[in-house]
């Protein structure tokens, strides 16, 4: 099953997401077989404050030991995270 993870930063942390960035994609390079796309989210003046992801689990449990596991997570990066199941329509 598809699953949106849609995660906001924190005001003033963006130190912490280039402190964790290099140990973030290593942690996605390891879900190469569940990662459907990811990037981050960007404001205004093209600065990070997010990040997005489609990824494929099983279940809700999967995705979220996921979304724990990542460095950003345990660095208390995010504000929130978002965790929405999701089916691609278009294109077919």
């Amino acid at each position: 099953m598809l699953f949106i993870i849609d995660c906001s930063d924190k005001p003033d942390h963006s130190q912490v997401r280039l402190d964790n960035r290099a140990a973030h994609l290593a942690y996605l390079e390891g879900f190469k077989e569940q990662l459907v796309m990811a990037g981050p989210l960007l404001g205004g003046d093209d600065d990070m404050i997010g990040s997005l992801l489609i990824m494929d689990f099983a279940n809700e449990g999967e995705v979220e030991a996921f979304c724990a596991g990542d460095p950003y997570a345990q660095a208390g990066l995010f504000d929130s995270v978002a965790i929405r199941p999701w089916r691609k329509t278009l294109p077919a």
